[in-house]
Order: structure tokens, then C-alpha cells, then sequence
């Protein structure tokens, strides 16, 4: 547990801060005006559903760096890096081709057009800058997976105290520079993350880890670990886009359904995802320590990881669950306007509904990020992927439904959602159960 507690608090405490850039920005922006905030929220996060796929794929080298690791191989850590690495570098200018079909996708979602227009500039700076982003989870699967989740906790630190300034100054126009509203919002965020990449960046290349894991040796493709990245890599990426997608899709079929609604829901993932990317962070550690042990041959090792990070999760979501349900009102109120307030007004009681009800499945969040965590950490990546897409698949199916269909009104469609997704967290717990993951052989051992 408190090997689990050591892993995990800096990952929580660096997806959280990741969680306040964006909650921050949509604050700073709420002020402006109720559009920049709704438009800032689908923006973002059509411009990060084009990574996702990516994302996902550097993102196994966490679990691929901890078996090594874990099987003493560190030399190997170095160059599993270096294959995410060319990934990155590769991915970026894709992405950025993209932005013709994130512009089609906006004006084909019957968005107002106040909304239209700020949603396209805030996506297309977003867009143009992307390679920050995949850089960055490059250095954080390394120090994720070798266990130094402080270094990553860090640069998140310093990423969010760069964004928060950078976007009070360009959001507003304070002390002389430009009033830049939304587009201030983005090119404070692209600044804060390339700085979160030079902190990491400035760690790996220390003269302390250079010796350590080889680093300078590591500067050439490795089939072997390129092909294991790949191999067990992109059920991980593939499910992360279409996750995503699902979800982004989701969030713009409610934004379909008018301002009020556009501004209800937005307020309440706002929140939301105060809630969730920590868990993510924990997620992240029962990875790395899963596939350290897996790669060290100590399944049971592994298993006390998961659940200890089972628990930690569950104190976490408790936690949530009570501020949602008493506090709801208060955190409609803090995304109040300074201007019309019209808008908002009719928004807020809708919001606080739909904030008390998503208290409901923080418990069910918890028992899918432990046990999907454990599972990827083992090689059990497919799995995981087909059984992840189908929730969120079902849910695009069920909001459709509700909302374009049946004609439901946004909570009563809110209100399915939450309860279909509460049902998943089920087969999570059946498939790390069934103890399928720990035959799976993903490196091959020193004997």
C-alpha cells in the first residue's frame, strides 16, 4: 500500500495539475464570455482526440520501460524511449493535416455560431503545436516507468504555475500585453507545455542518467522494441481514439442540443474532470508497478499493487462523492460570468443536477482505471481495448437515443448515461479475476 501510495500520489498530483490548466482555462474564459468556455471545452478536446491514438501508443512504453526495468535491463529503458520518441516525431505533422476534418466536424454539429468561430481558433492553435504534447508523454512513460514519478509530478507543477500566468496574461491583456480572449487561453497552454518538456528533458539527459541507462546508445530504431511497442502498444492507442471519439461525440451531441444545455454539461465536466484524471494518475502507477513485477516474475507482487491501488481509489472517489452531493450549487456558482448572465442563470440549476448525479459512478471510475491499469501493466492490452471502446460506444448509442430519438430532456439523458456506464465497472473485475493476465509473457527474461 505504501509502495502503491509512493507511485501514485505524484502521478495524482501531476494529472491534477494537468486537470487545473484546463479548469483554469475554462475559468479564466467563463469570465469572458459563456461561449469562450463552451467553446474552449470542444475545441480541446476535438484537437486532443486527434492525438489519442498516439497518445496511447507511447503511452505503453510505461508499462514496456517497467518490465525492463523491473527485469534489470535498463539499457533497454533508454531505447524503448527513443521508439516513442520517432513515434512522436512521426505523429505530429499527421495530426496537424487533421485540421481540415476537426473544422468539418465543428460545422457540421448545429454549434451557435458565437461559439463556431471561437472554437475554431482555440482548436486551430491547439492543433499547430501539438508536438509538445506527444514529447511530453514520451519523458513521462520513462520517469513513469523507471518509478521516478516525482520528476513527472514536477514539471506538471511548473507546466500548470506557466499556463496559469501566461493565460491570466493573455486572456485579459494585463500588464501590456494583448487581450487575446481565447487565443490567449490556447498559447498559454502550448507555452506551459513546452516547458514541462524541458524539465523532463534537461532530467534525462543528466550526465547521472546518461550513465544510468545508457542513454547515449539509445539513438538508433531497434526492430525488437519498436515491434513490442507496436505490438502490444496499439490496442492501447486504438483504444484511446476511439474512446475518445466517443466521448468528444458525446459532449457535441449535448452541445447539439442548444446553449443552455451546451453550458450545463460543459460546467459539469468541468468538473468531472477533477474528477477522473487523477484517478488517471493512478492508473499510471499500478501500470508501471504491475509491469515492473511482471517483468521481475513477481505476479503477486503485482496483484497487492492493483489492489492497493483499488483502495486508494475508492478513498479518492469517496471524497468526490460528497463534495458533489453537497456542494453542487457552489460549483455551478464559480463558473458565473462577469457579463450577461442570462445564459448561465438558466443553466445553473441543470448543472447542479447533473453534477450530484455524476457523483454516482465516481466509485465505478475507480474499479475500471485499478483494474484496466493492471491489465495493461501485464500485456492484457487487447482485452482491455475491446471491452473500453464497447462502454463508451454504447453510451454515444444511448445519449443518440435519448436526445435525438425519444426527445429526452439533457438530464433525463444524463441520467442513462450514468447508469450504463455504472454497469461496466463489472467486467473489469471478471477479467482480472479470471487470472488470464498473468500467462501473458511480454519481454524476455534474463534466464
Amino acid at each position: 500500500m505504501r509502495e502503491t501510495a509512493n507511485m501514485a500520489l505524484p502521478m495524482i498530483v501531476s494529472s491534477a495539475c494537468d486537470t487545473l490548466m484546463i479548469f483554469i482555462d475554462r475559468l479564466f474564459l467563463a469570465k469572458v464570455s459563456t461561449h469562450n468556455m463552451n467553446a474552449s471545452m470542444l475545441g480541446g478536446l476535438t484537437v486532443f482526440m486527434l492525438s489519442t491514438f498516439f497518445l496511447g501508443l507511447i503511452g505503453y512504453s510505461t508499462a514496456l520501460v517497467a518490465q525492463y526495468f523491473g527485469s534489470e535491463q535498463k539499457s533497454k529503458c533508454s531505447v524503448a524511449t527513443f521508439q516513442a520518441l520517432i513515434i512522436a516525431v512521426i505523429a505530429a505533422p499527421i495530426i496537424r493535416m487533421l485540421r481540415p476534418l476537426v473544422f468539418a466536424i465543428f460545422e457540421n454539429s448545429n454549434l451557435v455560431t458565437e461559439q463556431l468561430v471561437l472554437q475554431k481558433q482555440y482548436a486551430s492553435i491547439l492543433n499547430t503545436f501539438v508536438i509538445f504534447v506527444l514529447i511530453r508523454s514520451v519523458f513521462a512513460c520513462f520517469f513513469s516507468g523507471t518509478g521516478r514519478t516525482k520528476i513527472v509530478m514536477i514539471s506538471a507543477l511548473t507546466a500548470m504555475v506557466v499556463n496559469v500566468g501566461m493565460n491570466y496574461l493573455l486572456i485579459f491583456g494585463k500588464y501590456g500585453f494583448p487581450a487575446m480572449g481565447i487565443r490567449g487561453a490556447a498559447y498559454g497552454t502550448v507555452i506551459g507545455t513546452a516547458v514541462s518538456v524541458i524539465v523532463m528533458l534537461s532530467v534525462y539527459l543528466s550526465k547521472k542518467n546518461i550513465k544510468e541507462y545508457v542513454v547515449n546508445k539509445s539513438f538508433h530504431i531497434n526492430k525488437l522494441v519498436m515491434f513490442k511497442l507496436l505490438r502490444y502498444g496499439y490496442p492501447a492507442g486504438l483504444e484511446f481514439l476511439l474512446n475518445f471519439a466517443a466521448f468528444n461525440f458525446m459532449i457535441m451531441l449535448f452541445h447539439s442540443d442548444g446553449p443552455l444545455t451546451a453550458t450545463a454539461i460543459t460546467i459539469t465536466f468541468n468538473w468531472d474532470l477533477v474528477s477522473f484524471v487523477p484517478l488517471m494518475g493512478l492508473q499510471i502507477a499500478v501500470t508501471s508497478l504491475v509491469g515492473r513485477y511482471m517483468g521481475a516474475e513477481r505476479v503477486d507482487y503485482a496483484h497487492k499493487a492493483t489492489m492497493s491501488a483499488l483502495k486508494l481509489g475508492w478513498m479518492y472517489s469517496f471524497i468526490i462523492f460528497v463534495l458533489f452531493i453537497t456542494m453542487s450549487g457552489t460549483l455551478v456558482e464559480i463558473f458565473s460570468p462577469s457579463g450577461d448572465t442570462e445564459l448561465f442563470l438558466a443553466a445553473k440549476p441543470i448543472a447542479a443536477r447533473m453534477i450530484k448525479l455524476a457523483s454516482i459512478y465516481v466509485m465505478t471510475e475507480s474499479v475500471i482505471l485499478s483494474f484496466s491499469g493492471a491489465l495493461r501493466g501485464a500485456g492484457d492490452t487487447l482485452w482491455t481495448m475491446i471491452i473500453s471502446v464497447s462502454i463508451h460506444w454504447v453510451l454515444i448509442v444511448v445519449t443518440y437515443l435519448m436526445l435525438k430519438v425519444l426527445h429526452c430532456t439533457a438530464m433525463q439523458s444524463w441520467f442513462a448515461v450514468i447508469c450504463v456506464f455504472s454497469l461496466f465497472g463489472v467486467s473489469f473485475f471478471l477479467r482480472y479475476r479470471s487470472g488470464k493476465w498473468k500467462q501473458i509473457e511480454v519481454i524476455q527474461h534474463k534466464h
